[in-house]
This record gives C-alpha cells, sequence and structure tokens, in this order.
C-alpha cells in the first residue's frame, strides 16, 4: 500500500493517497475519504481541495 503526502504537516488536515488494486483514492486524518480514482492526480487533486476547504 503506497501513500504519498499531499498537505502540510502543520495543517489542521493532513491528507494522503493509498492505492487499492487499479484505483487511488485520497484520505484524511480527520476521517475523511476521497472517491475512488482512477488518475493519482485525481485522487491528489481531491485531498487538496478538501485539506483547502475547497469541497468535493
Amino acid at each position: 500500500m503506497e501513500q504519498q503526502d499531499i498537505t502540510d504537516p502543520i495543517s489542521e488536515h493532513r491528507a494522503t493517497t493509498v492505492e487499492q488494486g487499479p484505483f487511488c483514492l485520497a484520505r484524511c486524518t480527520c476521517g475523511w475519504r476521497g472517491p475512488a480514482r482512477r488518475a493519482r492526480s485525481q485522487a491528489r487533486a481531491d485531498g487538496t481541495a478538501h485539506a483547502t476547504g475547497d469541497t468535493l
């Protein structure tokens, strides 16, 4: 299982991407989970949007 940090570690929300089979999704330390995506870049964008307060 590969993870990649996509937000600043000092922020309230810390999102990472997780690979599950052919899909990738963003997860946050607050418990939020983004939708499964085939494109890693889209999963990272979902996590960034969540961490910065933009809604999905």
